[in-house]
């Protein structure tokens, strides 16, 4: 499964649901106000370095850059909007809103 979250974890529990729901082994795409939550350093960030414990996690590269984000935290991977293509081709997407 995929899970996408496109809310700033400041701002949403999208993320909190997610990451409470998300099975072992789920990847997560943080795009749009998401990629905050990628961010090192921040009230958020232990969320993230717990999920990659379990998880592939995502950051769309162009979100980061639009929000002059570049410090993230450790083993998130940056995604281009091809690799975004290639996951949602290989998993079942779930939205979080």
């Amino acid at each position: 499964m995929l899970h996408t979250v496109n809310k700033s974890p400041f701002q949403n529990g999208a993320l909190e649901n997610c990451l409470r729901l998300a099975r072992d082994g789920d990847a997560i795409l943080l795009l749009e106000d998401g990629v905050y939550a990628a961010a090192a350093g921040t009230v958020k960030s232990s969320l993230i370095e717990q999920a990659v414990k379990r998880h592939a996690v995502y950051a769309i590269e162009a979100d980061l850059k639009a929000r002059g984000l570049g410090n993230l935290i450790k083993d998130v991977r940056v995604a281009s909007y091809g690799d975004f293509v290639d996951l949602v081709e290989k998993h079942t997407v779930h939205a979080w809103l």
